[in-house]
């Protein structure tokens, strides 16, 4: 582990150690280490399923703009090299489940470690900081000409989720009812409702805004895990990001009506008008259990791998958007104009 730790010290030229590395935490996508010495803490993302260099550009690109005005996150730092991402020697050693454990390397980026408490949803404060947050971050993507990816554009059909399910019995997973039950029922609901944005209402932006990547730092709130940045309808962006404030179907009208009413006042341009407007949540919702259920029966990833696939699939069919409480909120937020 010593070995890896000194090599993206290298990397980043981050000076002599001795270097330590701590896993901190997994996520759909990646893990995220401690990387620790001289008296400083970075955050390690180690990428699991391969790296766009386009894509991280593209989030170089947005935290920047959205720095400058005056949103906190942690700094995508650049390497020796001045690229925003690295490729590890995948000879070095590093341990059991390290950054360098596959035959083709890791890629890694590296960050401000920022130390703090997670988002507390219940304090008006924060909610309004969200709200403000979001508006500063559409007017800093403002002008995007590119269409959304088909994550967040489409869905799986009927004969993909037919062909997943007959996969998911053969290999005998537990959860194969469930998943048959959620393609009879929900996924057909919510993919009524999946339709391509429109193209005048485009923004880069986060996409992923929920509260687990924000951080109580310091000096106030900031916001984490930009990976995601690029292309979104800022309608269906605010859509997704106020029902997942408001506590998914928890249905907290009052916490997304918050939120809502602090986007406006600072400037913030989309409205959300209906069902349609949450386009976006279904899109990823499903996409999100489809690509996780395939995972979990893909002899071609580690055990590791399938087994934290396999968990995210039972999570997330407990938390399918509930189409009575999307209505409720959107019905609340006309009030917001």
């Amino acid at each position: 582990m010593h070995d890896t730790a000194d090599l993206i010290a290298e990397t980043y030229a981050l000076g002599a150690g001795p270097w330590t590395l701590t896993p901190v935490t997994r996520g759909a996508l990646g893990q995220i280490w401690k990387l620790s010495g001289n008296g400083s803490s970075w955050a390690v993302k180690e990428l699991l399923f391969g790296c766009d260099e386009n894509q991280v550009r593209r989030e170089a690109a947005l935290r920047e703009a959205s720095e400058r005005l005056g949103i906190a996150s942690p700094r995508l730092m650049p390497n020796r090299e001045g690229a925003h991402v690295s490729h590890l020697d995948p000879g070095s050693d590093s341990g059991s489940g390290s950054a360098s454990r596959s035959s083709a390397g890791s890629h890694i980026k590296l960050y401000d470690w920022i130390d703090g408490a997670p988002a507390d949803v219940s304090d008006p404060d924060v909610l309004d900081w969200f709200g403000r947050t979001m508006a500063l971050l559409h007017r800093a993507g403002e002008g995007e000409s590119r269409m959304p990816g088909s994550w967040y554009e489409r869905c799986p059909q009927d004969a993909e989720w037919e062909e997943l399910h007959l996969k998911v019995r053969r290999a005998g997973l537990p959860w194969a009812e469930a998943l048959g039950r959620f393609i009879a029922t929900s996924a057909r609901e919510l993919a009524h409702w999946v339709t391509p944005s429109d193209p005048g209402d485009l923004v880069t932006s986060h996409l992923d805004l929920q509260p687990q990547n924000v951080l109580a730092g310091p000096d106030g709130p900031v916001l984490l895990d930009w990976d995601n940045a690029g292309s979104a309808s800022a309608e269906r962006e605010l859509a997704r990001a106020l029902f997942v404030w408001s506590g998914w179907n928890e249905g907290n009208v009052e916490a997304g009506v918050r939120v809502a009413r602090a986007y406006r006042s600072a400037g913030g341009r989309a409205v959300v008008q209906g069902p349609q407007s949450f386009s976006m949540l279904f899109a990823t919702t499903l996409n999100y259990i489809q690509v996780q259920a395939e995972c979990a029966i893909d002899p071609e990833v580690t055990a590791e791998q399938r087994e934290f696939a396999s968990g995210q699939v039972v999570v997330w069919l407990g938390r399918v958007p509930d189409l009575a409480v999307v209505s409720r909120l959107s019905g609340a937020l006309e009030r917001v104009r």
